[in-house]
């Protein structure tokens, strides 16, 4: 059994899709980010950013692993699914799983500060992260010419991209004019796993509910 700590974001949605695609069985350990969960010392022991999410694997000598690139690496090598064995299809899976971490994320995430959170309006920067958004997009979509998925074979890669490029219009981000990108992420959303992974935490009836009977949120 997995213990999952996580919320509803991209981050957490990469890892919960991942599990449900591999068919393991684990725990949800909602983090409440509104209320600082992500800072007290017993998630932090976990997540020395303290940053969602991590996994407690109580399979493997309770092993912790915190951030998401990481966890998904985990999974595949733990499950042999979602990432090819040879080392041309793995590091070709990795690559692109780094061009998420490093690119995707980031910018993605600075775009929705400074659309939906930031006190001041600064065109300047909105304009920054909405270039190199589509920008990025833009390479995504080069990557996808004549491809159903990133690297062949639908993998870890794909996960963690369409986790946050699925939530494009919230970062006001634009996909139109590339196709192999669009079709790419309704491809995805269509896998019923992915539609398992986003619900997780649950909606928010449901979560507060079972928070407020004390107990963990659990899938099979």
């Amino acid at each position: 059994m997995i213990d999952l700590y996580t919320a509803a974001t991209p981050n957490g949605w990469k890892i919960s899709i991942a599990l449900e695609e591999l068919e393991l069985p684990y725990e949800v350990r909602f983090v409440d980010l509104t209320k600082g969960d992500q800072r007290r010392p017993e998630f932090v022991a976990l997540s020395p950013n303290g940053r969602i999410p991590a996994i407690v694997d109580r399979d493997a000598d309770d092993l912790t692993i915190f951030e998401s690139g990481a966890i998904l690496i985990y999974l595949a090598e733990k499950t042999g699914k979602l990432m090819p064995a040879d080392t041309k299809g793995k590091y070709d899976v990795i690559q692109w799983l780094m061009f998420q971490m490093a690119n995707i994320g980031p910018i993605q995430g600075q775009a929705v500060v400074f659309e939906r959170y930031f006190p001041e309006d600064v065109p300047a920067a909105r304009k920054r992260y909405h270039n190199e958004g589509r920008r990025l997009y833009e390479v995504l979509d080069r990557a996808l010419e004549g491809k159903e998925y990133l690297c062949g074979d639908y993998s870890i890669a794909d996960i963690a991209n369409w986790a946050w490029v699925k939530a494009h219009r919230w970062a006001r981000l634009q996909v139109d004019g590339l196709d192999n990108l669009q079709h790419w992420i309704d491809r995805i959303a269509e896998r019923p796993a992915a539609q398992r992974g986003i619900e997780v935490p649950p909606p928010a009836g449901e979560k507060e509910k079972q928070l407020e009977l004390g107990v963990a949120i659990t899938t099979d």
